[in-house]
Formats: structure tokens, sequence, C-alpha cells
């Protein structure tokens, strides 16, 4: 896993002085990184019998579908506010300048259905607890909570106690 270190861009400054951006879609257009993220992500959750896999909006959506199809589980969209056309269940989180929501039909995840729960980057950890929010409102069980690259400095994990989180990629700062 530390040579899909090696395929990840570093930008600064963006999207604002200070920040240091990691920018995947350099890993992402290469064909063993892409395989060794969807691979890591699958071998750590296979033996859990996984039947759903959310992705978050919109990166999530790059990995979720291709992890869901590894494990022969479905795939479940989260979207941002007034995206789908059913009925739907929603939760509000806090962002860092304000509030945001997000949506899931509220029939993709049935009492007793076992959830994972992917993105492509942990940071606050306030995104997934939502989603985890949402899952658990339904009924669902979270069996884990996948990323690509977790920023370890931020302390997004203390927000998903109780949860069997896993990022293939840690940024110390």
């Amino acid at each position: 896993m530390h040579d899909l270190k090696k395929l990840i861009r570093e930008v600064p400054d963006f999207p604002k002085p200070g920040i240091l951006f990691y920018d995947i879609t350099t890993l992402l257009k290469d064909r063993a990184g892409l395989a060794g993220v969807i691979d890591g992500l699958k071998d750590h959750y296979k033996d859990l019998h996984v039947d759903v896999v959310l992705g978050i909006e919109a990166r999530g959506f790059i990995f979720a579908p291709a992890i869901a199809y590894a494990l022969g589980a479905g795939f479940v969209p989260v979207r941002k506010h007034k995206k789908l056309p059913a009925e739907i269940v929603s939760v509000s989180y806090d962002l860092e300048y304000g509030k945001d929501v997000l949506e899931m039909h509220k029939d993709a995840v049935a009492p007793g259905t076992r959830a994972l729960i992917v993105d492509d980057l942990l940071a606050t950890g306030g995104t997934s607890a939502a989603v985890a929010s949402m899952v658990r409102e339904c009924g669902g069980l979270v069996v884990g909570i996948g990323f690509v690259v977790e920023l370890t400095f931020l302390n997004g994990r203390r927000k998903l106690a109780g949860n069997d989180v896993f990022s293939l990629l840690q940024y110390d700062k």
C-alpha cells in the first residue's frame, strides 16, 4: 500500500492557502493503483458478509460500486439534498463553515441489512458519521466504514467510534 502514496499528487495551497490537498486523480488513472485500492478495501471487508456498499457523493461513487461488485453486494448512492426521486431518509450534519444534508432512498437499507460505507477521504468524520446514522435509522447494521485516505491529524475516527474503520493510506500532516 505504501506504493499507492507515490501515485497521489500533493497540491499545496489548495483550495486555500495553508492547505495541502491530496489529489487522488493521479492514483485513479494508474491501472495498478486503482486495482490496489479496490482490492485493498475488498480484502479488508471480504469476510463480513456485506449486503450493500454505500458510496458518498461524489468521490465515494468512484470506489463503492467496484467494491460492491467485488464483494458480491449491491450499491447504494448517498446523495446531496434533492437529488433522489423516491421517498428518502436524510440527515443534516455540520461542516467547517455551516451545514449540509445527505439523503438516500428509504428502501435502500432494509432492517437487518449489513452495510459498508465507503468514501475517498476520512478527515473530521462528520460525513461518514451522518451516513452511519441514516443506516441505523433504517434498521441496518454498519459493518464497516472504509476510506482510501485518512488524515490522522484531524482525528476523524473519534466521530466513528464503535465502528470498524479502515483506511488504506494515512497522512500524519
